[in-house]
């Protein structure tokens, strides 16, 4: 084995434990898509079906980010600059409301309603997904930006630490919901969910500032 390619080799696991944990602070945050995991995990309807389409909608988006709209950005000093400052705003001001909601949690999460048909759920999970602006901006162009400083042999191990989160989260969520609803419809659980998120995402924003493209 060649010498760039064994340096390759033992750097992977580092781009793998970087995309995994960007991957995971982003996703952590309760928003429309998630919500959704956990309700049907709530109820115990369609479950599979709904971890399966987001997981795989976050595993094709975080790829054309960093193996598409990466490559655009790393060769334009101008994009670098705009998504180095731009993604650092972007992250500090997550951390901010992650810190917010920490500070002052709301409710947890309970299941309520009547479940939908299979067709429906699933039409709702693509919608939250695809419709979605902020799936874009984590996925795309925040794992993408970032997916782009690696060099060229490490993207795959950022790309598969982050598609590994995202599987877990989604798997967690939904297969999990159930036997851990009485934890989940705390407070403090999602409070000390937040308060971590903060810390990542600000500890993430202060590196895109302090380190150039």
């Amino acid at each position: 084995m060649s010498a760039p390619a064994l340096m390759a080799s033992a750097a992977a696991p580092a781009a793998f434990a970087q995309g995994w944990a960007m991957g995971l602070g982003l996703i952590l945050a309760i928003g429309a898509q998630n919500a959704l995991v956990l309700r049907q995990g709530l109820r115990r309807q369609h479950v599979g079906a709904v971890v399966a389409v987001c997981t795989l909608s976050d595993w094709l988006l975080i790829a054309l980010g960093v193996f598409g709209l990466g490559a655009l950005i790393q060769s334009s000093p101008l994009l670098l600059q705009v998504f180095r400052f731009g993604g650092a705003a972007f992250l500090l001001g997550y951390a901010a409301m992650a810190a917010r909601r920490a500070w002052r949690p709301v409710a947890g999460l309970q299941a309520a309603g009547q479940g939908n048909s299979l067709g429906a759920t699933l039409a709702a999970a693509l919608a939250f997904t695809y419709l979605n602006p902020h799936v874009y901006l984590d996925t795309v162009v925040l794992l993408g930006g970032l997916g782009a400083r690696q060099p060229a042999e490490l993207r795959p191990a950022f790309v598969a630490g982050a598609c590994v989160a995202s599987a877990m989260w989604f798997g967690l969520l939904g297969f999990g919901a159930a036997a851990a609803a009485p934890w989940l419809a705390r407070p403090t659980t999602w409070r000390v969910l937040d308060a971590g998120v903060a810390l990542l995402m600000a500890g993430l924003g202060l590196q895109l500032l302090l380190n150039p493209l």
